[in-house]
């Protein structure tokens, strides 16, 4: 949208009453179905993006002021205003407002600013217009009354202004003031002092302008002067005239902006000084009176920015060695006080006034003035450089690195800055706590750009550590030659505490450029004679600075710490503080606890081996014998690796039986019949089970013929092998060879590495504890007895547990290994 008629600044009304900008856009009207009814849309010129949208609401009260203003009220303390850039676009905008609430666009205001009640509206709609009393002398008390009593009524109020205004009354009254001044009729200065302070509440934009004109506005300061409850004039117009005095410190040639530039001061002045501190209840009443002074500082410096040939003066008598010192100091003074109109400015102007100042030299210009020798000339540089790192640090440094290849490093423009930081003369050191933080705001890579190849915070931090970081780490180095500080004033502390927060800053956000620099330099050991400061707080900053660097587990930081045996100066000033619970107490302990915490194990085994005699006693707290644990913790596993695997293996409960083989045991155990298993009988193993073709097909009636000799038999030479003690309680019956091979053929699970008929198990031929050959009879009628079981008999993986389980100690009470039951009880079981 190129129509500049409608092109405006969006302005909020913040708590402190200042006007806040929100943005440059285009307005526009037009029914919102959201907000059911016209409203005001203003779109931002940059990104399309919506500004404002607010209803015109028939109620609300819309303001037009110096032709180019429109302000009201959405709700309660929050005040909108839109700045026209023309009087037309203004205009417009106001017909369309007073169209919806169907006013008369002659009107500056559209409706009462509170309500009032339906009688007292009724009262007022239908009386007439008011009526001023005639502007004589003996009326001045009748006057001051009305004026008075309009003021708690909205719609009183407007009537009061419609009249002042239309009758030009505000220049008659100012008649009369010369007449009472010049009679010494103090009676009628007072009535003037209250119509004039009531006029600037009414809060009116064409009042003011009457009143500001350069023919009136001296006049009202005039009758300011006469305050009833003085005893004794003011005496402001004496201080206008003769005590202020308006410099050119290079002349303006525009009338207009040089009148504009008088009004503003003198109107700045009637607030601040002349009018009384405004009531909670008046407060508001002077919202126009500070729209009005900083619309006039927006133009002021619009105008002075579009003069180029008076810019361009002032930089050159800047830099011009020619130029004395007073002179000098009071173009800083102007730039200074031109730089700080500029925050009034929007975003986008405030980005065109920086650039053009920057084009026009102002960082060399400064490092010329910073140079000087002149106090104040440098207290008002600062300021200006503030104002420029605070916009844009990026700007800041891309001048001091194109600056490092032409001039030497005493030169520079951050060195200057560093050494008015450090040659600071105050006691309290103002100066060089705001450098400081321009320093900080400078090497902080949160606000550096990240551009496409992502270099500025590599190039920039390189020629900081490069070119800077000797000169800022300079008094400290200067100051910890020995092992306590050379000098330790409170003016020196103070500073060395400065450069440490620096430091400390830089620790934590520049890891590897700080880092080669602390370890190079060897930094922190000068760092750590600050602990035997006799200022508490400069002890406190070096252990600070120590315990960020700890607190970034860096292995680099920690080696040179042990290397250099930097515990040491923390440790002394531990056992020199005593029993003292006290800041640095806290601090130092709070430093072991960490590491204990965090098991930093280099550092533990450090401290302990070296520190832990001047340690061991401390029991007010657990934190040294904390360590201690730590460190024979971490011995203990040095030594014995096997038990640190042990440990590692039952953390991660890789010795925890399989869930589903304890299922399958629980479900064996419960399924088994407890009758058929008699006290002392063992569990006969799957392999013994397992049966050539011949046994099976034995015939039942066979077998029951036999069983009574057979199994006495059997029972008197298992007996005697059992207490002979040539066979373990778990000793399960070997087949003969011959069998071995059938079973072999039948059942392939009797073999499974393991099983007791497997080769090398305790029951296979060969083995321990196999049956000697006298035994065969007894074996070859145990084996046809098996034969019959092993039908029956449960899977293979059902015996393991319970042979285990029913062993018994005794050797007298020991089982039978392969007894078992009767045919009966077998068949029992089909």
């Amino acid at each position: 949208m190129t129509d500049t008629r409608r092109r405006v600044k969006v302005y909020t009304l913040n708590e402190d009453r200042q006007w806040d900008d929100r943005g440059t856009g285009h307005v526009s009207s037009g029914y919102v179905e959201r907000l059911k009814g016209m409203s005001l849309l203003v779109r931002a010129e940059s990104d399309g993006s919506l500004l404002l949208e607010s209803k015109i609401n028939p109620n609300t009260a819309y303001q037009k002021q110096q032709d180019t203003l429109i302000v009201w009220s959405e709700a309660e303390n929050y005040d909108l205003a839109l700045s026209f850039q023309e009087k037309a676009g203004c205009d417009e905008i106001w017909e369309k407002i007073c169209q919806v609430q169907g006013k008369d666009p002659s009107v500056d205001i559209t409706q009462d600013l509170v309500d009032e009640s339906e009688e007292e509206r009724f009262d007022d709609m239908s009386s007439p217009g008011l009526e001023l009393p005639s502007c004589e002398l003996s009326r001045l008390e009748e006057i001051a009354e009305l004026v008075a009593s309009s003021l708690p009524s909205p719609l009183r109020r407007e009537k009061l202004a419609l009249a002042l205004e239309n009758e030009g009354y505000i220049k008659k009254l100012l008649e009369l003031f010369h007449v009472c001044e010049d009679l010494e009729n103090i009676e009628g200065l007072h009535h003037l002092y209250e119509i004039i302070k009531g006029i600037f509440l009414l809060n009116r934009t064409a009042l003011f302008e009457v009143m500001f004109s350069e023919e009136c506005i001296m006049d009202v300061i005039g009758c300011l002067e006469y305050d009833p409850a003085l005893s004794q004039p003011r005496k402001h117009r004496e201080f206008l005239t003769k005590t202020a005095k308006f410099k050119e410190v290079i002349p303006i040639s525009d009338p207009e902006l040089k009148q504009k530039i008088h009004q503003t001061y003198r109107v700045q002045y009637i607030q601040d000084m002349v009018l009384p501190t405004p009531s909670v209840f008046e407060e508001n009443m002077l919202s126009t009176l500070h729209s009005f002074i900083f619309f006039n500082k927006v133009e002021i410096v619009g105008m002075l920015q579009e003069d180029e040939k008076f810019l361009t003066d002032l930089f050159a008598q800047l830099t011009d060695e020619a130029t004395d010192e007073e002179k000098r100091q009071e173009l800083v003074n102007f730039l200074k006080e031109f730089c700080a109109f500029s925050q009034t400015l929007q975003p986008q102007n405030r980005d065109a006034f920086f650039k053009t100042l920057s084009n026009m030299g102002i960082l060399p210009a400064l490092e010329v003035i910073l140079g000087m020798d002149d106090t104040q000339v440098r207290s008002a540089a600062t300021d200006i450089f503030s104002y420029l790192v605070e916009y844009n640090p990026s700007m800041v440094r891309e001048f001091v690195m194109q600056e490092a290849q032409q001039n030497d490093d005493d030169i520079l423009l951050i060195n200057l800055i560093i050494e008015h930081m450090i040659c600071d003369t105050d006691p309290e050191l103002g100066g060089a706590v705001q450098l400081m933080g321009l320093l900080r705001t400078l090497v902080d890579p949160e606000n550096m750009l990240a551009t496409s190849n992502k270099t500025e915070k590599t190039e920039f931090l390189g020629f900081f550590y490069k070119h800077c970081m000797h000169v800022l780490t300079a008094p400290l180095l200067a100051n910890t030659t020995e092992d306590k500080p050379s000098k330790d004033d409170f003016q020196t502390a103070q500073l060395l505490a400065l450069v440490l927060e620096l430091l400390t800053f830089c620790v934590e956000h520049h890891t590897y450029h700080i880092k080669n620099y602390i370890i190079n330099k060897d930094i922190l050991r000068r760092v750590l004679v600050l602990m035997a400061s006799k200022h508490a707080f400069l002890a406190l900053c070096a252990l600070r600075f120590k315990r960020k660097i700890i607190g970034l587990k860096d292995e680099f930081y920690n080696r040179y710490i042990m290397k250099s045996f930097l515990f040491e100066p923390v440790v002394k000033a531990f056992l020199n503080n005593g029993s003292r619970y006290n800041l640095m107490n806290s601090a130092i302990i709070e430093m072991f606890e960490f590491i204990r915490v965090e098991d930093i194990k280099s550092l533990t085994a450090h401290v302990i081996e070296n520190y832990w005699k001047a340690l061991e006693d401390v029991d007010y707290v657990q934190t040294f014998k904390g360590l201690k644990l730590r460190f024979e913790q971490q011995r203990e596993r040095q030594d014995n690796p096997k038990l640190d695997s042990m440990r590692s293996i039952l953390r991660n409960h890789r010795y925890r039986r399989d869930a589903r083989t304890l299922e399958d045991e629980e479900e064996m155990w419960f399924n088994t019949d407890e009758d058929d298993m008699e006290d002392g009988e063992a569990v006969v193993s799957p392999s013994d089970k397992a049966k050539n073709d011949d046994d099976i097909m034995d015939p039942i009636s066979k077998f029951m013929e036999r069983k009574k000799l057979k199994e006495s038999e059997e029972k008197e030479v298992l007996l005697k092998t059992n207490l002979s003690g040539r066979q373990s309680p778990s000793f399960k019956l070997s087949l003969s060879s011959g069998t071995k091979t059938n079973l072999t053929s039948q059942s392939p699970a009797t073999n499974l590495p393991g099983s007791p008929g497997s080769p090398g198990s305790p029951g296979s031929p060969g083995s321990p504890g196999s049956v000697p050959k006298n035994t065969s009879q007894t074996a070859a009628i145990t084996t046809k007895n098996l034969s019959w079981s092993s039908s029956y008999l449960k899977p293979s993986n059902t015996w393991a547990p319970f042979s285990v389980h029913n062993q018994v100690k005794d050797a007298e009470s020991a089982p039978s290994e392969c007894e078992v039951g009767s045919p009966s009880e077998l068949l029992k079981h089909q």
